[in-house]
């Protein structure tokens, strides 16, 4: 697994942006026309599998468009999320997540923040490139575990948003980003939510947000996520 080096402080952006895949071309068309509809408040029908469009297919584009937006969003907290600031990856004091990637660290082991979402974002560009994974040709088919492996890696990206709400939110307003994000993460959980790809009780770090965020007058609207 190919190692980033740790930005220099100042920088705004902590990983290459990964483009569109050529096989992914179309999909992605379909998401500027469906980004279009999420300052309207209809993110539900924004995250929805559009008719005839593959399943497969439509959950990578999106995770590769996830992979920007967060790569940009902690690319604004750089300067604050340090080896001594967020001496371990957390979510609050509740909520520490260790990293392992079944691979090269096999046992989860305890870092701080900014070297576990470094492995994390590592890890996740390292999947969006294979392209046994990812197909990058059209026609290939996706692998028949691929949503499995989608699961992962959402939740993991929702780990990151849920450290920069409690570690770094403050940061984020004094940036004039947290429109951004909030944007950014209610975008997330109504896609997670659609296709059910974090487990319910993985939310529960920003659960009152999601409440706010996402539901509308009913916070137990039936979400129960997925079971892996």
């Amino acid at each position: 697994m190919a190692s980033f080096l740790f930005p220099s402080r100042g920088a705004r952006t902590f990983k290459p942006k990964k483009e569109m895949k050529e096989s992914f071309v179309k999909t992605d068309d379909f998401i500027k026309k469906a980004s279009a509809t999420l300052g309207s408040g209809n993110l539900k029908q924004a995250v929805r599998l559009p008719e005839g469009q593959d399943l497969c297919e439509w959950v990578a584009v999106h995770t590769i468009d996830f992979f920007n937006q967060i790569d940009m969003l902690y690319g604004t907290v750089t300067d604050y999320c340090t080896q001594q600031q967020c001496p371990v990856m957390s979510a609050g004091p509740k909520y520490e997540y260790h990293w392992a990637d079944g691979k090269e660290i096999k046992k989860p082991v305890k870092c701080s923040a900014p070297k576990y979402i470094d492995y994390l974002m590592t890890w996740a560009s390292d999947m969006i490139d294979d392209e046994a994974i990812f197909p990058n040709q059209i026609g290939v088919p996706f692998p028949k575990n691929f949503l499995g492996t989608a699961k992962t890696i959402y939740k993991r990206f929702f780990r990151v948003y849920a450290h920069i709400y409690h570690s770094h939110f403050d940061s984020i307003v004094e940036s004039g980003e947290e429109a951004h994000l909030n944007s950014s993460f209610k975008h997330f959980m109504y896609f997670v939510m659609e296709f059910e790809l974090i487990d319910k009780k993985e939310l529960a770090p920003l659960q009152e947000l999601i409440d706010k965020y996402c539901y509308s007058g009913s916070p137990k609207e039936g979400y129960k996520g997925a079971a892996y």
